[in-house]
């Protein structure tokens, strides 16, 4: 009687754990794909390193990146820690001179 309990709930959890498991089929995120997000590529806008930070320079790495958003980021901002694929950051030292490139 209780090897029959024991395959039961052996049963019970290999089916419980099937519906985790994930495909090797690489979708889409839908959220992305609904909002039109796409991923932020940073070394498109890495011509932007050694510039004067300014709206324009900011736009236009932000278009070259395929970024959705863009900031400009300087030495002692408060910024969030939230991870946005679609976003992407110029760093720049206290004159506004870019010296980083990131998404995020």
């Amino acid at each position: 009687m209780p090897w029959k309990l024991v395959s039961l709930n052996i049963l019970l959890a290999a089916t419980f754990l099937s519906g985790c498991s994930s495909t090797s089929e690489s979708t889409p995120d839908p959220v992305a794909a609904e909002a039109g997000h796409t991923r932020c590529d940073a070394k498109a806008a890495e011509f932007a390193v050694g510039k004067q930070a300014s709206p324009q320079l900011l736009e236009q790495a932000r278009t070259r990146s395929g970024a959705q958003n863009a900031r400009i980021l300087k030495p002692n901002d408060m910024i969030t820690l939230e991870y946005r694929s679609d976003r992407l950051n110029l760093n720049t030292d206290a004159k506004l001179v870019v010296n980083r490139v990131s998404c995020g």
